[in-house]
């Protein structure tokens, strides 16, 4: 579980890159629209000084770098409110055209906000993002999104919310594993505590 614009959500990034290279695992991505909606805000100075220092703390835990250019170009935008929505709904044009290319996608999204300092809540930009890494067909439908589209991540979004509050799960990132013995949370803190005792971790799960 997670959202485009949470910045530990940036920070597990690595971890769900190697979950997603690991055989016999399937990642599939769960967005829930956390700052989106309803949960978008503006870009106070107060809230731009919190972020920032959550990211530092992010930073040095995991090495996920954010730049200065992210500072000066994203939290010091007064203009621009902090939504998820766009990109959400981005990342759900890719699952409904190259799903396998999800985690590409929602990857190149967090660069481009947290070491490019560029808008990701603008459609121009993510339908740019989305054109860069071949996906002409998702691009194409964030630039001109369809009801078929909103319809589709108003689902995925619905289903993430349910599957958190299933398990019981408190905020993202949230990974939750499912096999045959059924489905459970794993703590998330195993996302930032590299890559042995997280593959420890869901043996044990």
């Amino acid at each position: 579980m997670f959202d485009p614009l949470c910045g530990w959500c940036y920070g597990a990034a690595p971890a769900l890159r190697r979950l997603a290279a690991l055989p016999g695992i399937v990642v599939a991505l769960a967005p829930t629209g956390l700052f989106a909606g309803a949960g978008a805000r503006p870009m106070t100075d107060a809230f731009a000084d919190y972020a920032w220092s959550n990211d530092q703390r992010i930073q040095k835990l995991t090495g996920q770098p954010f730049t200065d250019q992210y500072r000066d170009a994203v939290l010091s935008d007064r203009v621009r409110r902090f939504d998820s929505g766009p990109a959400t709904l981005a990342l759900a044009a890719v699952a409904s055209t190259e799903p396998e290319r999800e985690i590409d996608a929602l990857s190149a999204i967090q660069t481009a906000r947290y070491v490019d300092g560029r808008d990701v809540t603008a459609a121009a930009t993510l339908a740019q993002l989305l054109d860069g890494l071949g996906l002409a067909v998702a691009a194409r439908l964030i630039a001109t999104p369809t009801d078929v589209l909103r319809a589709f991540n108003a689902e995925r979004v619905a289903r993430a919310r349910a599957d958190l509050q299933s398990v019981g799960a408190q905020g993202v990132p949230a990974l939750i594993v499912e096999d045959d013995g059924g489905r459970r949370t794993v703590d998330s803190g195993i996302l930032f505590a590299g890559p042995d005792r997280l593959a420890a971790a869901l043996a044990a799960a």
